[in-house]
C-alpha cells in the first residue's frame, strides 16, 4: 500500500496485493521465480511485506491471509476511486458485497474490501499520497516486474460489465475470438487498456487474475517449476508479439506473467 495514490485516475489498479496461507512460502516463490525484492512496510502490529521490481519501485504487499476471513489466499487489486464510501453505496446498490467496510489507515489512506455480484473480491482505495503510482504499467511502456494486465474471470462478461462501468468508467472495446470460450473482450479506462474479461473456463472459478511482465518467459518457466509451481498454459503468443502464461504456484493460487521468449524458442 506504500504506492497507493490519489494522482490516479479513478477506476485504475494503484496496488495489487498476496494474501498467503505460508507468508514466507510465497515470499520464497516470488522471490525466487518473479525476481521481486521484499522488504519489510514496518506497519505496527502486523507482517506487511512489499514487493519491489528490479527498478525499485513497489509494486505490492505480502500478507498472511486473516484467519475466517471470507476470501480464498490470492492475488487482489487496489482499484484507485475518487470517494470509497461514495464506491462502496454504489456497490452494494449494484449488487457487490462488502468484505470489509470503510477504514482509514493513518498515512496510507482510505480503503474497503469488496466484491462484484460472483463475490470477485477486490479493493477501492483513495491514497493518502499524490504521487502518482506505477504498480501497474500499460503493456508497451511497461519495464519488468510491474504488473501489465488485468483478466476478469466471469460467467456473463456483459452483467459484469453493467456492474464494473458505471462504478469505473470503463468500458469494453474489441474483442479476440477464444473458440469455445467465446469471445476476449478488451477491458479500457479512457485511454488506458486495463486488461480484459473472458468466460470462466472449465474447472476454475470466477475471480481476478493478474499478469506481470518477464524479460525472459521461458526462463521464469524454468524457475516456476523448480520452486514446485505448476505451467497451466502457454506459452502463448498474444496481440503486439510477447507471449503469455497462466501458471499456478506450490500453494494453489493462479497468476499470470508474459513477456518475450529466447531468440529461437518454440512457439
Amino acid at each position: 500500500m506504500a504506492n497507493a495514490t490519489m494522482a490516479n485516475p479513478h477506476g485504475t489498479p494503484i496496488w495489487y496485493e498476496y494474501l498467503a496461507r505460508d507468508i514466507d512460502g510465497a515470499e520464497r516463490f516470488l522471490t525466487s521465480v518473479i525476481g521481486w525484492q521484499v522488504t519489510n512496510s514496518g506497519m505496527p502490529g502486523i507482517d506487511y511485506r512489499i514487493l519491489s521490481a528490479p527498478d525499485s519501485a513497489a509494486i505490492g504487499g505480502l500478507m498472511t491471509l486473516p484467519q475466517g476471513a471470507p476470501i480464498r489466499p490470492g492475488w487482489l487489486a487496489y482499484f484507485g476511486v475518487d470517494d470509497v464510501d461514495a464506491s462502496v453505496a454504489a456497490i452494494r446498490a449494484s449488487g457487490g458485497v462488502v468484505h470489509m467496510p470503510p477504514m482509514d489507515l493513518n498515512g496510507v489512506g482510505r480503503m474497503a474490501l469488496v466484491g462484484d455480484r460472483q463475490g470477485s473480491p477486490f479493493y477501492v482505495m483513495r491514497g493518502a499520497s499524490e504521487a502518482p503510482s506505477t504498480s501497474f504499467q500499460s503493456p508497451g511502456d511497461a519495464v519488468p516486474g510491474h504488473m501489465v494486465w488485468n483478466e476478469l474471470l466471469t460467467s456473463d462478461q456483459d452483467a459484469a460489465m453493467s456492474f464494473y462501468g458505471p462504478l469505473f468508467g470503463w468500458r469494453h472495446e474489441g474483442a479476440m475470438p477464444m473458440g469455445p470460450l467465446g469471445d476476449y473482450k478488451f477491458i479500457h479506462a479512457g485511454t488506458t487498456g486495463l486488461g480484459a474479461s473472458m468466460n470462466v473456463p472449465p474447472g476454475e472459478p470466477p475471480g481476478w487474475r493478474f499478469y506481470v511482465l518477464v524479460p525472459d518467459v521461458d526462463r521464469v518457466v524454468e524457475r516456476l517449476t523448480a520452486a514446485g509451481g505448476r505451467l497451466l498454459r502457454g506459452p502463448d503468443q498474444i496481440p503486439g508479439g510477447d507471449y503469455a502464461v497462466v501458471a499456478e504456484d506450490p500453494f494453489g493460487v493462479r497468476f499470470g506473467f508474459v513477456g518475450a521468449r529466447r531468440e529461437g524458442a518454440a512457439a
